[in-house]
């Protein structure tokens, strides 16, 4: 049976604002930390302990791992380490903590176990703890399979620090396509056209990267192994644009090509082969996005009488097409939730570019962006709880994270350069 944690969901929310500390259910319930609640969960993360937590501050680095990974999320507010000095044997009371990553870093055959578990601080108990096994030098890699275990422990879900995050970087002076981990470490170029490229995108299994590359003085479609051999391959190069794909559930892909004369939506292969046309109208029909069920796909199109671009959906068995919602006048660049229930996409209201979420059907529109600057070009995290999203402001363009019901907006990946295509990658393995 899953473990869960007893304890703060949206009632209990609003009992804990009553009483002033987190208050536990009766009943055995997970944490919504996407909920719209004001107050937040005061989580702190001390120093992991055992034996071999002093070896190479390891003890020190898994907890800072884990707080990084539960930093993610707006509701979770993690104590800063210096306000208690670290110690597990701080008055968590006093300190208005809710819950504490009790974590130990021990010697195990061949390395270390990495482990962990939630002290419920009000219910004074704690849950089934979680405990991960490998290499020394695999220490960051259990970190955060750990720091994703207890998330669920928490939510019901697992968490999304083991994940990674595509981007376009012009922090060499050119636009080049880079790898990173979501928390912004370890970051790997990936192209080396030294010309721009744009608009990565992940296969299903995160093993594949597609993109677009200016390498040739046109857009042709580039597909990059990401794997140890990091064989790159053109799939594409038809005269006009070729725009990076959105992967179907079976692996094939959904582009954007204008052999035609008019830029439309083709299925096509992994090996570049054109397997049915899509769209066939006057107007730009770009930037796909497929649902999780590989049914249907969202896309952008200025075949409005308008001119201004809107996002439709399209049932890929009978080819019918709707608009997804009126409400938001000019938008595009859809972005399918990985639970397939709600769709995101950048929308103009004001003069400015924010993103949007609505339900699938078109209803439920809400602005998730928030604060100075233009937001473009959200991406779901795999957990369908958080987007990164494109930020645009005083000169510079940075990745931001923000959870679906827009609690707050956070620099994620702080480097170099100006960034821009953000792509999430599916979980690890």
């Amino acid at each position: 049976m899953r473990r869960k944690i007893l304890g703060v969901v949206l009632l209990a929310l609003a009992l804990v604002l009553l009483n002033g500390s987190a208050v536990l259910a009766e009943e055995e319930q997970y944490i919504d930390i996407s909920a719209t609640a004001t107050r937040k969960i005061v989580v702190a993360v001390p120093a992991f302990a055992g034996s071999a937590a002093s070896q190479g501050n390891a003890g020190i680095t898994a907890a800072k791992l884990v707080t990084e990974g539960f930093e993610l999320y707006s509701m979770l507010d993690v104590l800063d380490f210096g306000s208690y000095g670290g110690r597990r044997d701080a008055d968590w009371k006093s300190l208005g903590v809710d819950y504490v990553v009790l974590g130990d870093v021990n010697g195990s055959p061949g390395g270390l176990a990495v482990g962990g578990q939630i002290l419920d601080v009000a219910g004074n108990r704690t849950l089934p703890g979680r405990v991960y096994r490998g290499a020394s030098a695999q220490i960051e890699d259990m970190s955060l399979r750990l720091c994703d275990a207890l998330i669920e422990d928490m939510t019901g879900e697992p968490g999304v620090a083991r994940t990674r995050m595509a981007y376009v970087s012009d922090g060499t002076g050119r636009k080049e396509v880079y790898v990173s981990d979501v928390l912004g470490h370890h970051p790997r170029q990936i192209t080396r056209h030294k010309a721009l490229a744009v608009s990565p995108r992940f296969s299903p299994d995160g093993n594949t990267l597609a993109y677009t590359s200016y390498h040739r003085g046109n857009q042709d479609l580039y597909l990059t192994d990401l794997r140890q051999n990091a064989q790159t391959t053109s799939i594409s190069r038809r005269p006009g644009l070729n725009l990076a794909p959105a992967f179907t559930p079976d692996g094939n892909m959904v582009v954007t090509l204008s052999v035609g004369g008019n830029p439309d939506l083709y299925l096509m292969d992994r090996r570049g082969q054109i397997l049915s046309r899509l769209t066939e109208r006057s107007g730009i029909n770009v930037s796909p996005s497929v649902s999780p069920d590989g049914r249907s796909i969202a896309f952008s199109s200025d075949r409005s009488r308008s001119g201004h671009p809107r996002v439709y959906i399209m049932d890929l068995g009978s080819r019918q097409v709707r608009l997804l919602q009126s409400s938001v006048g000019e938008c595009s660049e859809p972005s399918w939730s990985p639970k397939g229930d709600e769709i995101a996409f950048t929308g103009l209201v004001g003069g400015r570019y924010q993103v949007f979420v609505c339900d699938r059907n078109g209803g439920n529109v809400r602005q998730v962006s928030s604060g100075g600057g233009d937001f473009e070009m959200p991406t779901w995290a795999p957990d369908g709880r958080l987007l990164a999203a494109t930020r645009k402001a005083g000169g510079r363009s940075q990745i931001c994270v923000m959870d679906k019901n827009g609690k707050e907006v956070r620099v994620l990946l702080n480097m170099r350069g100006n960034l821009a295509f953000p792509q999430w990658s599916p979980r690890l393995p």
